[in-house]
């Protein structure tokens, strides 16, 4: 019988055969959750409600109302944690790119060293998450941490009686950033040196030839070559960073400080913690909605300034 399928038509739809696993467990793992959580977001779903969802009362867009209500106890809280997201990202961004240009960049030449430098660089990269934010968790416990006993008793920094608290208080927001930076920069790393490998050395030693230094050299040259990557590799970034639950799910536990009360964080208390997975799920669809609407006007930002140049 396959044998009377004409051949062109089994050369034309071999590709689409051959992707067709994968489309099915997109649907079954992303397109599928997500429908049932827009679903959900219309629903008063309750912990009374949980062995029968079917006979969850709609309410609208009620639970929608109550998320972008600022006046409202629920709303505020959503807005603060929304804010408190926006700057953690933008600095754990911010210098995970930084970290990883300059690193790539001082990669490039060869120097006694620079593989192992390199395979040292891409440990936090390679680490489970799991394992390198508890080993994380540990250094930065205030009685018996390694930051404390370095910062404390070895450089006497601060007082052996007021150590600082790093995983409360206002030191909380800054101790997720470390981390974060830790563990996201060796991927910005790692694209940008791999974008660096297509950039020729013939455009270096020219410019060297006409006098350019170092610096000009990365104005110049290095910057505008590695502009198509840094688009992809800023966006990539800003999609994990926003997004991220697994770092201070780990660090901090079910019920994060406000000063690190990142949106990803929120929105699991509101479904898991006070069983009201209707609001947590409209507030899922507002943070989607969110990053739908930044990301496409990032893509079409970067495309015209693409197609000016």
């Amino acid at each position: 019988m396959f044998a009377r399928i004409p051949v062109r038509f089994r050369r034309l739809s071999l590709p689409y055969l051959l992707i067709l696993p994968a489309i099915l467990l997109e649907l079954l793992i992303h397109v599928v959750p997500m429908v049932i959580g827009i679903w959900m977001s219309f629903l008063k779903l309750t912990q009374f409600y949980l062995r029968n969802w079917s006979a969850a009362p709609s309410v609208g867009l009620s639970n929608y109302s109550i998320a972008v209500d600022f006046d409202s106890a629920v709303g505020s809280s959503l807005l603060h944690s929304f804010l408190v997201t926006v700057v953690f990202t933008v600095l754990t961004v911010a210098l995970s790119w930084f970290l990883g240009t300059m690193g790539a960049v001082l990669m490039q030449g060869a120097f006694r060293g620079r593989g192992v430098l390199r395979a040292l660089f891409l440990v936090p990269y390679a680490l489970p998450v799991y394992a390198g934010v508890i080993t994380w968790s540990f250094m930065l416990q205030r009685d018996s941490g390694l930051v404390n006993h370095i910062l404390v008793d070895q450089l006497h920094l601060a007082d052996a009686g007021d150590r600082p608290f790093w995983l409360i208080g206002d030191n909380s927001f800054i101790s997720l950033i470390v981390v974060c930076v830790w563990r996201t920069w060796p991927f910005a790393f790692l694209v940008l040196m791999a974008g660096l490998q297509n950039i020729s050395g013939d455009l270096y030693e020219a410019s060297a030839i006409d006098g350019a230094g170092w610096w000009r050299q990365l104005r110049s040259i290095t910057m505008p070559m590695l502009r198509p990557v840094n688009q992809v590799v800023v966006l990539v970034l800003f999609l994990w960073t926003f997004n991220d639950f697994n770092t201070p799910y780990v660090l901090f536990g079910k019920s994060a400080p406000e000063q690190a009360d990142l949106i990803s964080i929120h929105i699991y208390q509101s479904s898991f913690v006070t069983w009201n997975f209707g609001s947590g799920s409209a507030m899922s669809v507002l943070l989607l909605l969110f990053l739908l609407v930044v990301t496409s006007i990032y893509l079409v930002a970067t495309s015209r300034r693409r197609s000016d140049a």
